[in-house]
């Protein structure tokens, strides 16, 4: 199925069918993207991140919320 097919079949859905479809989707967006940002966490891509936002809170340029 090319994406023009996958997005027509979207445009076709009742708005019941669309309203799963956007939960299933939701669901699945969320899962991917945790997963992508767990793979980050263990590769050490946002280590420098990190350490920049504990070296900021450390010399106060930090507010609590």
């Amino acid at each position: 199925m090319t994406l023009e097919e996958l997005q027509e079949a979207i445009r076709k859905l009742s708005p019941d069918e669309l309203r799963v479809f956007r939960e299933w989707f939701w669901e699945f967006d969320g899962q991917i993207w945790d997963k992508q940002l767990e793979e980050d966490i263990e590769a050490g891509r946002l280590d420098k991140f990190a350490e920049e936002a504990i070296r900021d809170r450390i010399e106060g340029r930090c507010t609590d919320l």
